[in-house]
């Protein structure tokens, strides 16, 4: 691997880092950024799936791989169940299984890095999605009473598992057989969480169309990248 591949490797560990960073300096009931950066990385994911994915894999003809994006969908749904929404942005102080948590975050990031290095659309709009979620996993974290060694332990190896999905696509001879079913399978896990982002409500009038010049900046971006 060369230089820049490494670099391109290291951008989601950056994101993911960089909102653990800001949710430890940063309340976020104070973090209005938070749901505006949600938004935008919601949308731009599912711009990135609509003008950029979708053409391409479904340019083989194959009808069959719709079926992972429907796998894709059902794979997340599934994973919801036990992250509480933490992906699309839910915050939830008590009341949740942390390890579950965790897990379940971890192997969405693992699942997710696959097809990144074949994706560098994807990958711009994955680093925006770990700044949020990183802030709430930290958050979320912080109010347990795990050691801090423990914890940061946690936290690092969770914001590394999209660049180890990576790398274990780039070098699993299986894997790669397989990336266009991967690669579908991930469409829909996204799809899921980008339209959930895009279409839950919220009770303030004046966000809201923060939120909509968010989406459009970001639909815009992800056509013209």
């Amino acid at each position: 691997m060369s230089l820049y591949d490494y670099w391109l490797l290291s951008l989601p560990f950056v994101g993911a880092m960089t909102g653990i960073m800001f949710g430890q300096f940063f309340h976020l009931k104070k973090t209005l950024g938070l749901k505006l950066i949600l938004s935008f990385s919601g949308a731009f994911l599912l711009g990135i799936t609509v003008f950029e994915l979708f053409p391409e894999i479904f340019s083989t003809g194959s009808k069959q791989l719709s079926l992972y994006v429907m796998g894709g969908i059902l794979f997340q749904i599934v994973l919801e169940y036990f992250s509480k929404g933490a992906e699309h942005g839910h915050y939830h102080p008590s009341g949740s299984n942390i390890l579950t948590l965790w897990l379940s975050l971890s192997i969405h990031a693992l699942i997710e890095g696959m097809p990144l290095s074949n994706q560098m659309e994807l990958t711009y709009g994955i680093i925006i999605h770990k700044i949020p979620i990183g802030m709430i996993l930290y958050l979320m974290m912080e109010k347990t009473k795990i050691r801090d060694k423990i914890k940061w332990s946690a936290l690092i190896l969770f914001s590394l598992m999209t660049p180890l999905g990576n790398l274990l696509m780039t070098h699993t001879p299986y894997l790669i057989e397989h990336q266009l079913e991967i690669t579908a399978w991930v469409m829909g896990m996204i799809l899921h969480i980008s339209t959930t982002i895009l279409f839950e409500s919220t009770d303030n009038h004046r966000f809201n169309l923060n939120k909509l010049i968010a989406i459009l900046l970001a639909i815009l971006l992800a056509y013209f990248i």
